[in-house]
């Protein structure tokens, strides 16, 4: 009887041998884009979705390259002091690769580049955990905008609701969320279902490298972030 596959026991050197490799795939990616293109920065983002940011990605294909990932291994990339960088003045990029961030290598002129980021937003309902940018409360009284099919579905996310002649109504006022505190799993499920958008996906540019010159855009950063090692 052939033996289940469910069953075979996983080798733990064959599962890091390929992790490492990945990262030697992303270094050496890494250090090709830096002899590619002509400049490359570090961009930060709030409210990552995937999708539109592959959308942002696919419109700068043919003149740029994104890496997104452990801060880490592309700090290994560049290089992390002047001892190891792999060009002059790299290691002041990667001491600002921190938290939610990522490289994008680029040939396209500065300008053209901070209007691209500058412009870009866009807008997508809360998740669970998200700051709320707004109070939303409901009043007492008939929703409309809800089917009756939806009432034991409201009732569940805590909303105090009842069918009133087939029609869905609001018992008592009701606050789905208040401004600056953080959206339940049932705050962000109302939310969407009013179609109420509170989430903005945006990036921010936080440096610029180039043979030439080095900039640091975004205000707050501290001079010893950038000092040479």
């Amino acid at each position: 009887m052939p033996k289940s596959k469910r069953n075979r026991p996983v080798t733990l050197s064959k599962t890091k041998k390929k992790g490492r490799e990945h990262k030697e795939n992303v270094v050496n990616s890494i250090r090709d884009a830096v002899e590619k293109y002509d400049s490359v920065y570090v961009f930060s983002f709030e409210n990552m979705r995937n999708l539109k940011f592959k959308e942002f990605r696919e419109r700068l294909k043919s003149s740029s390259r994104f890496f997104l990932g452990s801060n880490k291994v592309m700090q290994v990339a560049l290089g992390r002091s002047v001892a190891d960088e792999i060009r002059s003045g790299l290691h002041k990029i990667s001491k600002l690769l921190r938290g939610d961030s990522g490289l994008c290598f680029t040939s396209l002129p500065k300008e053209e580049i901070q209007r691209l980021f500058n412009e870009y937003e866009d807008y997508d309902f809360a998740r669970t955990g998200s700051t709320a940018t707004d109070t939303v409360e409901l009043k007492e009284g008939p929703l409309d905008q809800f089917t009756h099919e939806m009432e034991p579905f409201l009732r569940k996310q805590g909303m105090p609701v009842r069918l009133n002649k087939g029609v869905v109504e609001l018992v008592s006022d009701f606050v789905v969320c208040e401004e600056g505190k953080p959206l339940s799993p049932e705050s962000a499920r109302i939310l969407r279902l009013l179609g109420i958008k509170m989430a903005t996906f945006k990036l921010h540019l936080i440096c610029r490298w180039s043979p030439e010159d080095f900039e640091v855009y975004r205000e707050g950063l501290e001079d010893s972030d950038v000092e040479s090692s």
